[in-house]
Formats: structure tokens, sequence, C-alpha cells
């Protein structure tokens, strides 16, 4: 195969900036490679804990703690993690318990008139990250990095604390931030689970089949349903992405622009200088100054929309690290026209711009929280153009719905299942 000039410039700074010096830092794992996908020591992958957790990851029939009648059973995991919409909400704030509709990709979906207000929705008061390539930054989960007991929040035990935020006493448990975020969220999410409820909705055998070595009596619980999760959210890596191709030897899976782009990323525009992992992600927290969510005409509901705000700094206490959130993977941008923690960008290439001005736009983010290395990268308009084609193009995978399963054990419509979705979906 002809490598060009371009490629020889681009593998060069491609190794320069992995850690190891190796092309291969950044090739993702392959879903059925449980060697090598990064996982928590206390809930090693199996096959049969990954086949468990994506049923309960799509499962409207665990949805029986709602808080109106209306809301039972219609809503799972994925309604705000929907796989057609890249495992994101399909607008700018997901909806679970309270949501009624769905459309396409989660883009139509509204408060069930029945809910009065947004206390009693099912909302975020941030946009939720997606859950691709969460492998790669599984250690310290959520915008600001709260949950998890290791590395990140190693010092900040006296935080693990109901009286800090609701659900932070589990990382005394000693799991890694996705298992302990799936565990709150099943409470936080209104979720439930027992040996009855597996019965009913076809589950016993596979919890018996991931979980054999738990004793039954422990077996069918909120836990080992968020483990089991865990495991399956490991697994949906974006190996399918152009650049992954590239990286394994595909000189042809990028266009020239998209090189250009790429070899830009690595270089002049210091990309890698925040996302420095495999997945372009990491377990560090940075504050670029943009708005927040409750900006914007959603539901919000004070305080607990105020407190995301804080990012980090919520979390730690610390008035250095206020309004710094994590740093969120790059692949499969352009599923949603929604960008950052606040929804405040509908465009890729307002992203790239807004990195390239370095001008802050939310007015009550300090300047002096403002990370260093958000400053003005002066690509010009070409430039920005071929960022936006490597971000928008060689990092998408276009193959991600096919970690959604082809039905439930328990025969429910996914990821929605009140009336609504049901027959927009043809579910019926």
């Amino acid at each position: 195969m002809n490598v060009s000039n371009l490629d020889v410039k681009l593998e060069n700074s491609v190794r320069d900036a992995a850690p190891n010096n190796a092309l291969d830092y950044w090739i993702l794992a392959n879903s059925k490679d449980y060697k090598n996908i990064p996982q928590d020591p206390k809930n090693p992958l199996t096959e049969e804990k990954v086949k468990l957790g994506n049923f309960l990851f799509f499962e409207t029939g665990i949805a029986l703690d709602a808080r109106f009648d209306a809301g039972l059973q219609t809503y799972s995991c994925s309604s705000c993690h929907i796989a057609e919409a890249d495992f994101k909400p399909g607008r700018m704030q997901g909806i679970g318990d309270g949501g009624i509709g769905t459309g396409n990709a989660g883009e139509t979906r509204l408060k069930h008139e029945v809910y009065p207000d947004a206390a009693s929705l099912d909302v975020q008061g941030i946009r939720p990250l997606t859950v691709l390539n969460v492998a790669y930054s599984a250690k310290n989960t959520n915008w600001n990095g709260s949950f998890g007991s290791k590395e990140a929040n190693e010092g900040y035990e006296h935080r693990f604390s109901e009286d800090v935020d609701e659900g932070l006493s589990l990382n005394k448990l000693g799991f890694e931030g996705l298992e302990t975020q799936l565990q709150e969220g099943f409470k936080l999410h209104r979720f439930k689970m027992n040996q009855t409820i597996a019965d009913t909705l076809g589950y016993t055998t596979y919890f018996d089949e991931a979980f054999p070595d738990v004793p039954e009596s422990d077996r069918y619980t909120p836990q080992n349903v968020a483990l089991a999760m865990a495991a399956y959210l490991r697994t949906i890596n974006t190996t399918e992405a152009p650049f992954q191709k590239w990286l394994k030897g595909n000189k042809y899976a990028m266009t020239e622009q998209e090189k250009r782009g790429a070899l830009l990323f690595f270089t002049k525009a210091n990309c890698t200088s925040c996302h420095a992992g495999p997945a372009f992600s990491d377990t560090r927290f940075f504050a670029v100054g943009v708005n927040n969510l409750d900006d914007l005409p959603t539901f919000v509901d004070e305080p607990r929309a105020r407190n995301k705000n804080f990012g980090r700094g919520f979390f730690t206490g610390n008035a250095d690290d206020l309004h710094k959130f994590k740093v969120p993977t790059l692949y499969n941008l352009t599923g949603t026209p929604f960008y950052f923690h606040g929804s405040s960008k509908r465009d890729l290439r307002e992203v790239v711009e807004y990195f390239n001005d370095a001008i802050p736009e939310n007015p009550d983010v300090p300047e002096e929280v403002i990370a260093s290395n958000f400053k003005p990268l002066g690509l010009t308009e070409t430039e920005i153009d071929d960022i936006t084609a490597f971000l928008a193009n060689a990092l998408d995978d276009p193959t991600v719905e096919r970690y959604k399963p082809t039905s439930l054990p328990s025969g429910n419509c996914f990821p929605n299942n009140d009336p609504v979705s049901r027959r927009e979906m043809g579910c019926e």
C-alpha cells in the first residue's frame, strides 16, 4: 500500500502524542476482546455478564418506581442514551421517568402531562455524557468525576458522603466510577429489581449465568444489575471509525482533508493536551467557560441543577475546581446537534471555532479557573474546516447501533414503552 507524505507526517505526530510512542496506544479494544478492555478488578468481564447488561440497559420492565402510574414500565437507561443518537439523548436534555414519545432518535420526547414540574421528572441538570468508549475513562465518571474510589478521587474520601450529594457513600464500596454511578443511578432513575421481578421479566436464567458464584439470595439485586450494565457498557467502543481503521493500517480509510485535520489535531491545535486518552477522553477536569444547561429552555429543578453547574468543585469542595468538567470522548459527535455539558453549541464547527477563539462565553466562570491551555489557536478558516471534517467523519463509527439488542427477554418495547413511543416505533 502506498503511504503518502501526509500519512508519514500524521503517523509521526500520532506516535509523538502517545505516552508509549506507539500507534496502537490509540486503538480501541473490540467488544469481544475482554482481555484488553479496561475493566474494574471487582467486576471482571464475562460474556454472560455483558449479555445480561445489554438487555437490562434497554429494559423498560424494570421501571417500577415511577413517580406516577403513567410512567410505570415506560422508560429505560436507553431513554437518555439512545443508540440511534450515539448513546446520548436525542434532545438537549434527556427525560427518563415522566417522558413520552421517542421520534427517530429521541428528538421528540416530551414531558408527560401527568407530571406537573421539573422536580417530578427524572431529568438531568446537565447534558448526559455518551456511554460510548466509557471503559477508557471509567475510573471516575460523570462530568464532575464524583463517582469512583480510585485515581482522581484518592484523597477525597472525606467527600464520600450523602451530606455532599446523594449516592456518594457508594464510593466506599471500592468500585470504579462506572460501576458506582450505575448503582447510584438505579435508585435515582427509579428502577427496581428482585427475584420476583427477574422471574416475571424472564431474566432469572441470565442472572444465574452471569453471577453463578453469588448466593441465590443475593443474586437478583440492584447491585448486580449495575455490575452487568457496567460490563456491557465497557464493550461498546467505536472501533469502526475511519481513524481506527487508519491506525490499523488502512491508509485509505480517511480522506485527505480528514488527514490534514488529524495532523492539525495532534500538532498546531494541541487537542491532545486535554483529549489525551485512547478514546480522546480523560479523567482530568478543565474549565473552558461554556454556558450551563439552565441557561436554555429546559426542565430545571433547583438546587439540583445549580450544584451540577459547579462542576468538579462541587464534589471536591475546592474553589480552584469550580466550573471544571471532565474531558469527554470525541468519537461520534454528530448524532445530535448539542455540545458541551450545557448543550450551548449546536454545530460542531462552532465548537472548533470556540476553541480557536478561546473566549469564554459564561460570565459566571472566573477567569482564574479557566484552563491555561484554553488560548487562541490561530487556525485559518480552511484549517477549521479540516479539523471539523476529522472530528465529524474520521472519528464517527456509523455502526454503533450494533450494540443494541434486537429484542428483550420480556418482550417489552424499548428504549421507551409509553403509548406514543410504541406507536412511533411500530411496536404495538
